[in-house]
């Protein structure tokens, strides 16, 4: 294992975070504390519990969910995609580095990046809405299980994209708007049983539902299929992953 090549690779994308602060974390932040001032406190003061919890404190891991999402694949997807894009790529392919090793530094470096900003969210997020959190362990455990998993699904959207455009389609077109159809702010226990089935195909469900259980100890779906297939999609990327880099799919002139 190159250490030497893992940290050099880490730290400079780390870098990156802390020179363009107002972009990696005030603008993520603002934008949640938004959604904790409007439906947390205006509405949520208005609104009946949900499984015991008041609406404003169920929606706190649905909201810090969605932003762990798109800010992971963000993450990662911009940061191999600009190596690419600029052609240093190829320097990095020259050096004895091995793809793990690259993986390691830009994973590495996505995933903390959403871990840092997951939980400034929700330090934040305790300044508008009063919550508790019944299983720190499991909490913390499903924060770094989905970061590094989505951060895997970014660092596969960087390399298959062939221009800045593409790296937006994925976050806005499909993991936003399954995050909002997958319970972030209600229980799908509440959707009619049909409309319920049918959300049970939404993977993000069962993310957003384990991590709501270690808040408050209520899910939607049961925690153990929650891990599981949150363990599946990160095996199928890891799979992806692989191919890339054994065929050297868009990574080879």
């Amino acid at each position: 294992m190159n250490v030497y090549a893992v940290r050099a690779i880490y730290l400079f994308e780390m870098a990156r975070m802390w020179r363009t602060l107002m972009q990696s974390v005030a603008s993520p932040v603002i934008s949640t504390s938004l959604y904790f001032v409007v439906f947390g406190s205006a509405i949520g003061s208005h609104m009946v519990d949900i499984d015991g919890v008041s609406y404003g404190a169920f929606i706190v891991p649905g909201m810090v969910m969605l932003a762990l999402l798109t800010q992971s694949i963000s993450n990662a997807s911009f940061g191999i995609y600009m190596p690419r894009f600029t052609g240093t790529i190829y320097e990095i392919h020259s050096a004895p580095i091995s793809y793990v090793e690259i993986l390691l530094g830009y994973v590495g470096a996505a995933a903390t990046k959403s871990v840092i900003l997951g939980t400034i969210m929700l330090l934040t997020a305790r300044i508008f809405v009063p919550f508790h959190i019944a299983h720190p362990v499991w909490m913390v455990g499903f924060l770094l299980l989905t970061c590094v998993t989505f951060s895997l699904f970014g660092f596969i959207i960087g390399i298959w994209a062939d221009g800045f455009e593409k790296l937006q389609v994925i976050p806005l077109m499909i993991v936003t708007p399954l995050t909002f159809l997958g319970g972030s702010f209600y229980s799908i226990n509440m959707l009619p049983p049909f409309w319920r089935t049918v959300t049970l195909f939404n993977p993000v469900v069962y993310l957003v539902s384990g991590f709501r259980w270690s808040f408050y100890g209520v899910s939607d779906v049961t925690v153990g299929i929650s891990v599981g297939m949150t363990v599946v999609f990160l095996v199928l990327c890891m799979i992806a992953v692989r191919w890339i880099f054994k065929t050297g799919y868009r990574l080879k002139a």
